[in-house]
């Protein structure tokens, strides 16, 4: 049960909100939370091996197991399934495979009807999968709601609608103000646009967990806390080294993501960053009553720096995103993932929208690396002869779109021309970003002008025209 609602001196309540928290992902504390599987020791051979135990590589794994009961496929995961992204995410599972219509149309504009027919048939596989499998992952196809919290934010998003409408996607709706605080009600919000049916919400690492346990049932070897070191070609195969052992394979799928890729050509495409979220404890009934929200979508808000946030099973509200936090040097640590400027940052903005929940405690704090890349989509790819393919560059959209990943990769290791591979998404790359120190320089730039534009009507500066026109950007 939430605690009653306590008043807190003025300007005292985002911190005192966060006195309580937990520093660790909320999804990761289950108590159902399956125990790790013993490391590799030793030589493996297998038809195809799959490197990252996120949902990258359990959806490849699991759907070349469809595709092939015979094949005899092996994933080897560094630390523990589901421990990383996977885990940590929002839960926010998008048919988009192309981070928004925007982006879409900016990006592949003669293709974006066949991109959101195949990303729509994703989503729809994996809601099947989830029943298919009984993977008890608190899946709610409830869609997304983009906000306008700024008078300029409510002509774009009837811009989207209007390109949604023409695309022939009945999906959306937009939503004046007070049909939008019908359904959720904040004194910041202004418009939205309701996608109905491209967005499900679900808990991240009981997903993982399900991959997990239905890989295992269709045969599959995984290996735990067992981190690929190193890759090489190996007669007609590939070898990859692991800290006990090697694996022997014919093919090799890595979904590695924000990780350093064991192909080094790949690496300059992608930048981790890290996210970072809270989670409030449960709310009452009269806080629910005050919010509504009985339709339990997720939202985001239109701004670069823009806020998701959803209501889970069990009535939390999870809020996050807003910074955008890059290394210099682009390392992936675990001391990153706590971030408090970020946690007071969001606390006050968390009670800027939602006033009439003032005296709710956030329960849980934590961040962790995604991988971005130039044109906020993934790309994919192949090496070592067409023996390796990777698929990378998510840029929040994992959750869904790794499953489509999956496909492709199965689809270039197998040497098939589909209408995936046919795309020119997946025929083209996007542009590497520079080497440091000019990579901290240009993303250091590339937020103050982001913040800049959201606080002067969404007004672009010369930096951000020149990033759009050369089609090299930066999002979280």
């Amino acid at each position: 049960m939430a605690r009653a609602a306590m008043p807190y001196p003025s300007g005292a309540s985002p911190i005192r909100a966060l006195s309580d928290t937990a520093p660790t992902p909320f999804w990761l504390e289950d108590p159902d939370r399956p125990a790790a599987l013993p490391a590799l020791v030793g030589d493996e051979t297998c038809d195809l091996l799959v490197v990252g135990g996120g949902y990258s590589g359990l959806w490849t794994a699991l759907i070349a197991k469809e595709r092939d009961p015979q094949c005899d496929v092996v994933l080897v995961e560094g630390a523990e399934i589901g421990w990383a992204a996977s885990g940590r995410n929002g839960g926010f599972c998008a048919a988009s495979l192309t981070h928004g219509l925007g982006n879409g149309l900016a990006r592949w504009p003669h293709e974006l009807a066949i991109l959101e027919r195949l990303g729509m048939r994703n989503l729809d596989a994996i809601e099947d999968a989830v029943a298919r499998y009984g993977i008890d992952c608190a899946f709610e196809r409830t869609g997304e709601i983009d906000i306008a919290t700024e008078p300029h934010q409510v002509a774009e998003l009837k811009e989207t609608a209007e390109d949604a409408a023409r695309l022939g996607l009945d999906r959306h709706r937009f939503l004046d103000r007070d049909e939008l605080r019908a359904e959720v009600d904040s004194p910041t919000f202004l418009a939205g646009l309701w996608d109905r049916d491209g967005v499900a919400m679900l808990n991240p690492a009981r997903l993982a967990w399900g991959l997990k346990r239905a890989c295992l049932d269709l045969g599959v070897r995984v290996y735990e806390r067992t981190r690929a070191t190193a890759l090489a070609s190996e007669g007609l195969g590939m070898a990859v080294r692991t800290p006990y052992g090697r694996v022997f394979a014919r093919r090799v799928a890595l979904g590695t993501n924000a990780f350093p890729s064991l192909v080094r050509r790949i690496r300059p495409y992608i930048v981790p960053v890290y996210d970072h979220a809270l989670m409030t404890e449960p709310l009452s009934d009269d806080q629910l009553a005050a919010i509504g929200w009985r339709n339990r979508q997720g939202l985001s808000d239109s701004n670069n720096h823009f806020h998701y946030f959803r209501i889970t099973a069990d009535n939390r509200i999870l809020w996050g995103g807003y910074d955008i936090v890059y290394r210099y040097g682009g390392g992936v640590r675990a001391e990153y993932d706590q971030h408090p400027a970020t946690y007071e940052k969001l606390a006050r903005h968390f009670f800027r929208c939602f006033p009439q929940l003032e005296g709710l405690r956030f329960s849980h704090s934590w961040g962790g690396a995604i991988d971005t890349c130039a044109r906020f989509a993934a790309f994919f790819g192949t090496a070592h002869a067409g023996r390796v393919a990777y698929a990378a560059g998510y840029t929040g959209l994992g959750v869904g779109a790794t499953r489509f990943g999956a496909e492709v990769m199965l689809d270039l290791l197998g040497g098939e021309r589909t209408e995936r591979t046919a795309l020119e998404m997946v025929r083209t790359k996007p542009l590497p970003f520079p080497p440091e120190p000019l990579r901290w320089a240009g993303i250091g730039l590339t937020q103050w002008s982001m913040t800049r534009a959201d606080r002067h009507g969404g007004r672009r500066n010369l930096w951000l025209k020149a990033m759009d026109k050369i089609g090299l950007g930066f999002d979280s």
